[in-house]
């Protein structure tokens, strides 16, 4: 019997695979990311798709959000209900010779987001107590922060002595950042 393992896994976050678990109006493509996960299978990399914390708190039909409204004692304990299966698969492979080679999140997500997310010290409340959505929109910025999961994830890998690298495609720019993604993992394929 020949067993043909590359033994090399790449963590996503749920939307890079399934793009319908976005807020409506967030989506960037029709499906999946599919230059990403083509290079990634391509590359041989195994796929552990993260679950969605937001479609998994708020449903389909939620408001997009802000890091701030789900840093909340709750969700932060729904991060980690949620990642506890996927780090008992990473505590496994880690101690049986996989390699563990990226997270891959989405920059400017508030759960997802690695190095950067979008913030609002102001929002909340009743949508009434804006006058316009322009105001709205006005108090968005993007902040140097990691997404709540991301966070969670973090910390749950650090808590267990694991280290893997966290890598994002960038929202606001996604063909730069596949780019980057590609050659830092064709980087760490040469190692």
């Amino acid at each position: 019997m020949v067993i043909n393992r590359a033994k090399k896994l790449i963590l996503l976050s749920h939307c890079l695979l399934n793009v319908n678990a976005k807020v409506n109006g967030l989506a960037r493509y029709k499906g999946a990311v599919a230059e990403l996960i083509s290079f990634l299978v391509d590359e041989g990399f195994g796929i552990i798709q993260l679950p969605c914390p937001e479609m998994g708190y708020w449903g389909i039909r939620r408001w997009g959000q802000v890091r701030e409204q789900m840093n909340t004692p709750f969700f932060v304990r729904h991060c980690r209900q949620i990642f506890t299966p996927v780090l008992e698969q990473i505590i496994d492979y880690h101690r049986n010779g996989y390699r563990l080679a990226a997270i891959i999140g989405v920059d400017g997500s508030p759960s997802c987001g690695v190095s950067h997310t979008c913030s609002s010290a102001s929002w909340g409340g009743e949508l009434d107590n804006w006058q316009t959505t322009a105001e709205i929109m006005g108090e968005l910025q993007m902040i140097n922060a990691p997404g709540v999961f991301m966070e969670v994830i973090s910390q749950a890998l650090g808590e267990n002595g694991i280290e893997i690298p966290m890598l994002a495609v960038d929202e606001a720019a996604p063909a730069d950042s596949i780019a980057d993604i590609k050659k830092t993992l064709k980087g760490e394929l040469q190692q």
